[in-house]
């Protein structure tokens, strides 16, 4: 698979406290600690290389930040997510916008509900939840649209399988127990979360390097072990979200 060379962002706006989210901790959200963390994540990704792409916040949708979900880029192409959560339905505008500088656009139609969030990148293939908010659908229009080989792990009580599973590159990945031993992921070297510590499963990989939150220090040390350079970062405000590394940013 191509490095990317970009990250299209998207700062959260005045109404992020909005978002969808189950947290126990959700309104205990510290909108200045907000910004501090999302800025942390651009240098981050400018110091790894990236040309950051920063989109205008956008009010009227609370959980706008978590880009990935807008859009699925696969080699020249990008499908246009049509989200399963309805109440984000047209944030993908203004990311559809900035995207068809560089690749070929086309829209998920009805009755497909897709987001970017279920879908992990390997070169020859794509792995997709079939959750919450991703159908069978949906992954038959992302297939046929990137030409691409998507294969699945179905669990309709998952909200996003990143959560669950991100890839680190090297035919590598990092799983929590639940899905460590899936037959989706044969064939690859897995490296288990350990329990407690399950928000670590979704990590940002950069080239070698790994972005991964604070706070869960096994989990840090096995990535480190495996031959990785770890980077770590506060993401407690967008855990209250229901937020993660990955979700952050586009990367293409």
């Amino acid at each position: 698979m191509t490095e990317p060379k970009r990250a299209i962002v998207r700062e959260p706006g005045k109404n992020y406290t909005k978002c969808i989210s189950c947290h126990p901790l959700r309104d205990t959200i510290d909108m200045v600690l907000v910004r501090e963390q999302h800025a942390r994540y651009r240098n981050i990704l400018a110091d790894l290389g990236l040309e950051v792409i920063s989109v205008p916040p956008d009010d009227g949708h609370a959980d706008a930040c978590f880009v990935e979900d807008n859009a699925v880029v696969h080699g020249k192409k990008a499908l246009i997510c049509r989200m399963g959560a309805e109440s984000r339905r047209g944030e993908e505008s203004a990311i559809e916008e900035v995207l068809r500088q560089y690749v070929r656009t086309k829209q998920a139609t009805a009755r497909a509900t897709v987001e970017g969030g279920d879908v992990v990148h390997f070169n020859d293939r794509l792995l997709s939840g079939v959750s919450e908010r991703t159908n069978q659908e949906g992954v038959l229009q992302m297939s046929k649209w990137l030409e691409v080989r998507v294969d699945t792990i179905v669990d309709p009580g998952i909200m996003h399988l990143k959560s669950y599973v991100t890839s680190l590159g090297r035919d590598t990945v990092i799983a929590t127990k639940r899905y460590a031993k899936h037959v989706a992921l044969r064939g690859l070297s897995v490296i288990i979360v350990p329990e407690g510590e399950e928000y670590a499963a979704d990590t940002l990989t950069v080239g070698d390097t790994v972005i991964m939150p604070v706070g869960r220090p096994r989990a840090l040390e096995q990535v480190h072990k495996a031959g990785f350079r770890v980077v770590s970062m506060d993401m407690s405000e967008f855990e209250k979200c229901g937020g993660a590394l990955t979700c952050l940013s586009l990367l293409l």
